[in-house]
């Protein structure tokens, strides 16, 4: 079984990999790059010169290409002590035209050009846009920059190699006191006196590297992070992972012991605190709060993350699925073409027929006339806001077992062994209990790890209708607002959860039927 896993495991890897290129593809090289402006209320308050440089810019955020302007270029050969501030303050002025730049311009724009051409850059150069009286127009000044796309390949390896980010101690260029790792059994973020372990470091991005708290699934680690893209609008500047774990809803304030011992009622997680070089230095505030520079804190709220919600959901709809399916098959099995067997095929048809979308604003209407929340509420938040929600996602599940386990089980009705068991003198409902359900609910139960999995990934069109703040939803408003980095995140998200599922499934199949062996395929 060992092989078959690592056989299944590695094909599922490139399956991930090539479907994420394909999504890459049809983003980054057949859609117009264009659109990401579509919603960007800055984009169409701004003109000329600054629009084009705004959208490059943007550009460089999206992923689409590689963007330097020529003031960023004499920056950084200031930084590294080639020319001096005057000289970088002198060279960066550009003329309106090309012929009216001095001849220091002229030299370090040549300096410029050749860099970048043989790096396989375009060089652009934007004349000044001028108005009356030879006045440059609002927004219209010259500039000189240049870009080059992302090739497909590139893109795929550093999205690849950037996956996965280990924390270490060389992470930060300047710490106070000595740089490494430190254990306590005191966490100093729960006031240092009850007993709650702790693993620290100094020099890491993060100040709390493993630790306890009330938190499902209490114990959590900043060690090894997923870094699956950081969104630019669907919650701009934060990591698609964290935006999918991260907590939501109102602030939950407490009594707060900062580690200068400083006492506030807040509402920050000091457990969260990451390293911002200077930070110090430039508040107040954070100078009596903090004794060192790992200031950046997150916010402790009162509601679950965006995959918490979609877990919940899921998995009480699968249950739902299940207590309703399983004893409704069994039924339409043993009362064949009879009534009850009728009623079930009808519900059958019509659930697979219908589309989705019908019966969930059907469910939503009966719902919210009888007076229950249709959509979720996290300042409000009730255990009746997950009902109608629920209800809607178990309706098609139910209809698949049924389908699947009253089939299963009829095959299994015919079997010999069943009219052996019959000569033995069994009675029908032992048959059915102890051989016919147990065979034939093998593939039934080879999709419960990816039901249980497929919670974690949300339901797009459920969520949506109902405002359930969960991952489902992500994935359309990322395609609504253009965010790339989410929806190539999302995606690599739902793929390798399906074949996680996909290998679990078959594992268990396994290990509940003994005449199925992976040792045979291995041969």
């Amino acid at each position: 079984m060992t092989k078959y896993v690592i056989r299944r495991l590695i094909h599922g890897l490139i399956s991930v990999a090539i479907v994420v290129a394909i999504v890459m593809i049809l983003i980054y090289g057949l859609m117009d790059r264009q659109l990401i402006f579509a919603k960007d209320p800055t984009f169409s308050k701004i003109g000329n010169n600054k629009k084009v440089l705004y959208m490059y810019d943007r550009w460089e955020d999206y992923g689409y290409l590689h963007y330097v302007p020529y003031a960023d270029y004499l920056q950084k050969l200031a930084e590294s002590g080639t020319i001096d501030e005057d000289t970088r303050s002198r060279a960066v002025l550009l003329g309106k035209t090309q012929a009216q730049d001095s001849d220091l311009t002229k030299e370090y724009i040549e300096k410029f050009t050749e860099k970048y051409a043989k790096e396989g850059y375009t060089v652009e150069r934007l004349d000044a846009v001028t108005v009356g009286g030879g006045k440059i127009a609002d927004g219209g000044q010259p500039a000189l920059f240049a870009y080059k796309d992302i090739p497909l390949l590139s893109r795929l390896g550093n999205y690849f190699s950037q996956l996965v980010s280990v924390d270490n101690i060389h992470y930060a260029k300047n710490v106070e006191g000595k740089r490494g790792y430190s254990f306590t059994w005191h966490d100093p973020a729960k006031g240092g006196k009850k007993f709650s372990p702790a693993l620290m470091g100094n020099g890491t991005k993060h100040r709390y590297l493993l630790f306890f708290d009330g938190r499902f699934p209490y114990m959590h680690q900043n060690l090894i992070k997923i870094q699956l893209g950081k969104s630019y609008s669907v919650n701009q500047g934060i990591d698609v992972a964290d935006t999918m774990i991260e907590p939501q809803g109102g602030y939950v304030k407490s009594n707060i012991t900062y580690p200068s011992g400083y006492r506030e009622v807040s509402a920050d997680d000091l457990h969260s605190a990451t390293y911002v070089a200077g930070s110090r230095k430039s508040s107040r505030l954070l100078r009596a709060r903090f004794t060192d520079d790992y200031t950046n804190t997150a916010t402790v709220k009162n509601q679950k993350s965006r995959m918490g919600f979609s877990f919940v959901n899921g998995i009480l709809s699968s249950i739902l699925a299940y207590l309703i399916a399983v004893p409704a098959a069994i039924l339409m099995a043993r009362k064949k073409d009879k009534l009850a067997d009728k009623i079930g095929t009808i519900y059958i048809v019509v659930i697979i027929s219908v589309p989705s979308l019908a019966y969930i604003f059907l469910v939503r209407a009966i719902g919210g006339a009888l007076g229950m929340p249709t959509t979720f509420d996290l300042d409000k938040a009730t255990m009746a806001m997950y009902v109608l929600p629920i209800i809607s996602l178990a309706l098609p599940g139910i209809g698949g077992i049924m389908r699947w386990l009253r089939r299963y089980m009829i095959d299994q009705m015919n079997m010999d062994y069943v009219k052996f068991a019959r000569s033995e003198g069994l009675s029908e409902s032992e048959i059915y209990r102890k051989h016919i359900l147990k065979n034939a609910s093998i593939p039934i139960i080879q999709g419960i790890p990816g039901t249980i999995l497929a919670a974690l990934v949300g339901a797009i069109i459920t969520e949506r209708c109902y405002v359930v703040p969960g991952t489902g939803g992500m994935l359309v408003e990322a395609l609504d607002k253009h965010d790339n980095s989410v929806v190539v995140g999302v995606v690599l998200f739902y793929a390798i959860i399906s074949v996680i599922s996909y290998i679990l499934g078959d594992v268990l199949m396994a290990t509940v039927d003994p005449r199925i062996s992976f040792a045979e395929k291995d041969r």
